[in-house]
């Protein structure tokens, strides 16, 4: 993987969640399993209503996600995978 191209990728769908106004964050695991993940990002939603329209809409349009997708996959060694997961206070 281009270390430098995914963490370009990655910041670019920062930005555009950034300006919908949600919490997001690019996390570098420090230590990993062996086919571990070496970047992740993680977005806040306050449902999971708001989870389909934002992979649909990712960085802009339809047309500038799909170009933004396959771009990034270009540099990807694996797929990439979603994990959903909740936090309770």
């Amino acid at each position: 993987m281009d270390r430098e191209a995914a963490l370009g990728f990655i910041r670019r769908e920062l930005a555009a969640i950034h300006q919908r106004g949600l919490p997001a964050r690019l996390l570098v695991p420090l230590t990993r399993p062996h086919g571990g993940t070496a970047l992740q990002f993680e977005v806040e939603m306050e449902s999971l209503d708001q989870f389909d329209p934002f992979r649909r809409r990712g960085v802009g349009s339809p047309g500038e996600t799909e170009d933004w997708m396959r771009e990034f996959s270009e540099v990807l060694t694996a797929p990439p995978s979603v994990e959903t997961r909740r936090i309770i206070e």
